[in-house]
């Protein structure tokens, strides 16, 4: 049975080892023109966190906080116009500024945008701990 795991476990190490040799550059650049875009709205406590090696599906995190749902709304329409701009169109949206969470999906860079109080519910600076901090912004 551990030689069935091995074998099964293999092609999920090549692809990620693909993934890194391919992307791993041009993930950290969308990732840090997300951070900008953020910084430039005012967002706080900006975390930029590289999972490629905690995660199979995606290469960062970025999170934030933003004080009100209009800045919500600035940080969000800011972030997906920079990665536009440099060839990362949004893949997926979910949740809405006046939900306090939004999550923007380009692939191999997620980023989070939180109220306070929904950044401090889900933690997920502590969840995904395993990933190594590239950035941190208070």
């Amino acid at each position: 049975m551990a030689l069935g795991t091995i074998e099964q476990d293999r092609p999920r190490q090549e692809v990620r080892r693909l993934r890194t040799k391919t992307r791993s550059l041009k993930a950290v650049d969308k990732a840090r023109a997300a951070v900008e875009a953020a910084s430039e709205k005012q967002a706080s406590d900006i975390v930029l966190l590289d999972l490629r090696d905690a995660c199979d599906f995606t290469d960062c995190f970025v999170i934030c906080t933003a004080e009100s749902v209009p800045q919500i709304e600035a940080i969000v329409e800011d972030v997906e116009r920079a990665l536009k701009d440099i060839g990362a169109p949004l893949h997926h949206r979910e949740g809405a500024s006046d939900s306090g969470w939004v999550l923007l999906d380009f692939n191999d860079v997620v980023v989070h945008v939180f109220a306070p109080v929904e950044r401090e519910y889900y933690q997920l600076d502590r969840v995904w701990s395993a990933g190594k901090p590239l950035v941190r912004i208070q």
